[in-house]
């Protein structure tokens, strides 16, 4: 049997993986407001939970780096989704601080192995000039995940209470690894239902010379684990993550919280207008890829594409990010913060794409885990620094924000050099 266009199959699947990955993740936020008004939990309480998640998450980019490239990507999509699921029907059985820090963090080390294998399977079956693309597709998963959990959590909990809320929601990993076993039998090279002009397709366009007269003469290397770290190409990618990801997070992991805090929320409200930014965080996916690759497809080299579309994410987060710290209806705020999260995720799917761009084989998982990790310590810093800032007004939240954009652009245009295949050091 042979099934056309394959490789968007496969994206596909990842794709809807991505949504049930944020469906669970969300689920707590959505439902803090009730579950610690019946349990007398406090947002410091909240922050520990969170900083359990985040700490097992960059241990987990890390682990599932290697992972999935020592297991392959098959094996290692379905152990990550086995764990984080199990962890999210234990939810349902926590009471207390601890409890829930401990189901948080086996969670977090499971979910965290969806964005490696994601780099992963991008790397494995897409030609470079659609790997912007489909990374924003992935990444659009995310946001529709996200603009899906708010109302879909809030009316599950209205109907069925918060305890039942999580058991229904782990199911939908379980249920997904059915079609994941049945289609992902193996790479682009040998697998048997991949058609060979699509093959052909996929293995040449991996090839630099097959979209960058630039680069033409030059081989993608795959260093080790350690040589990679030599290279400021890779510390290009490590540090933008760094700074640019607690962006996405300070409104993934506070944005229910802000609302309940700042304009007097309840859970059906947060259901109401907390899936408004990510819309427009699920445009700016498939924006940014589909830019990217069209550039490319005209002409552009990908150092010049890459790199555009970088920053001109940056230049729309920016400004939003300043303009919310000063929001006075939750309509404006939500807005807001709908174009800051597609100047975000403009940008991230393009950064994501690098590690592929710089390296090959086994390198590409490991750089992907190593960046995600830390992201994660970014992250964490700022879970910590949140309850303190906003002691009085949520302004110092968002103009921390603004003031991390400029440090993630810069380091891909400081350490970067021209995004494309790294020489190697010999």
């Amino acid at each position: 049997m042979k099934l056309k266009n394959l490789r968007w199959w496969i994206l596909s699947l990842i794709a809807i993986a991505t949504v049930i990955n944020y469906i669970d993740r969300n689920a707590l936020s959505v439902m803090w407001p009730a579950i610690s008004d019946e349990l007398g939990l406090e947002k410091s309480d909240y922050a520990v939970i969170l900083s359990a998640f985040m700490i097992a998450y960059a241990l987990g980019q890390t682990a599932f780096g290697k992972i999935f490239d020592a297991l392959g990507t098959r094996y290692s999509f379905l152990i990550a989704i086995g764990i984080w699921s199990a962890a999210v029907a234990l939810h349902a059985v926590a009471k207390t601080v601890s409890s829930f820090t401990v189901v948080r963090f086996v969670m977090g080390f499971g979910e965290a192995g969806n964005w490696p294998g994601a780099t992963k399977a991008n790397a494995e079956w897409f030609p470079i000039n659609e790997r912007a693309l489909a990374q924003g597709i992935f990444n659009a998963g995310a946001s529709l995940g996200a603009v899906i959990s708010a109302p879909l959590i809030a009316l599950l909990y209205v109907w069925l209470g918060w305890k039942v809320t999580f058991i229904v929601i782990a199911s939908l990993g379980l249920l997904w690894a059915i079609p994941w076993y049945i289609l992902y039998k193996s790479g682009p090279d040998s697998h048997p239902w991949l058609t060979e002009e699509e093959r052909q397709y996929i293995l040449v366009g991996q090839k630099p010379a097959a979209v960058d007269a630039e680069v033409a003469d030059e081989e993608l290397i795959a260093p080790g684990w350690m040589e990679m770290l030599r290279y400021k190409e890779s510390w290009a990618v490590i540090l933008s993550r760094f700074f640019l990801d607690p962006v996405w997070w300070l409104f993934v992991s506070w944005l229910p919280i802000y609302l309940a805090d700042q304009f007097g929320f309840d859970v059906k409200q947060i259901g109401i207008y907390a899936w408004v930014p990510y819309v427009g965080a699920a445009i700016g996916g498939l924006t940014g890829g589909w830019l990217s690759g069209r550039l490319i497809d005209r002409g552009w080299g990908v150092n010049k594409a890459r790199k555009t579309v970088i920053t001109a994410g940056g230049a729309l987060m920016f400004p939003a990010l300043v303009a919310t710290a000063f929001a006075a209806t939750p309509l404006i705020a939500v807005l807001l913060m709908a174009v800051i999260l597609f100047g975000f995720q403009l940008a991230i799917g393009n950064i994501q794409t690098l590690p592929s761009d710089y390296f090959s084989g086994k390198s590409v998982g490991s750089l992907a885990g190593v960046s995600g990790s830390a992201a994660v310590v970014g992250v964490l810093i700022t879970i910590w620094l949140v309850p303190i800032i906003t002691v009085d007004s949520y302004v110092p939240f968002f103009l921390m924000g603004a003031a991390l954009v400029p440090l993630a652009i810069g380091a891909i245009w400081v350490l970067g050099g021209r995004i494309g295949p790294v020489k190697n050091k010999g």
